[in-house]
């Protein structure tokens, strides 16, 4: 790891401590050189899982374009980033739980929508909408019923 500030390559980690429900790990360091103390956070990364889109092409797992379209449903809604890492650590994990090389976009559809009907209901909704493309108000209405009674898709 190099220091941000005089960038050697000599540091030590002072301190390390689990983060994010055991996640990630947040690592104290100090730059030998300068003695420079900065934080570092080390993360699970999913590898080797290919996404089988609805048309057929495949493409790499990308942790970006899943958390643009989770931040897309939760514009102007409040949240922590903490709160917001977790959720994808929480998605990430349940993709992990599935022991699949390849995972189609529905699966991966469902999981968020799983995970986001608990963190947030109106990002749940706006998320649906898109992802189910409902049809007409009939079908976006029943939704939001299901909402309200507690019924689980």
């Amino acid at each position: 790891m190099y220091c941000p500030t005089c960038n050697s390559k000599n540091t030590k980690v002072i301190d390390s401590r689990l983060a994010q429900d055991g996640v990630a790990i947040r690592r104290r360091r100090e730059c030998e050189k300068c003695n420079y103390r900065f934080s570092t956070v080390e993360e699970m990364e999913l590898l080797d899982i290919v996404i089988v889109k609805r048309n057929g092409n495949r493409e790499s797992y990308d942790r970006k374009k899943i958390s643009k379209g989770i931040l897309q449903s939760l514009a102007k809604r409040p949240y922590t980033e903490e709160k917001f890492d977790k959720l994808i650590s929480t998605i990430e994990r349940d993709l992990q739980k599935k022991k699949k090389r390849e995972i189609t976009s529905e699966e991966i559809g469902e999981i968020v929508m799983k995970h986001l009907k608990k963190f947030d209901k109106i990002a749940y909704i706006r998320f649906a909408s898109i992802y189910r493309s409902f049809q007409d108000v009939d079908k976006f209405s029943t939704e939001i019923k299901s909402l309200g009674s507690g019924k689980n898709k």
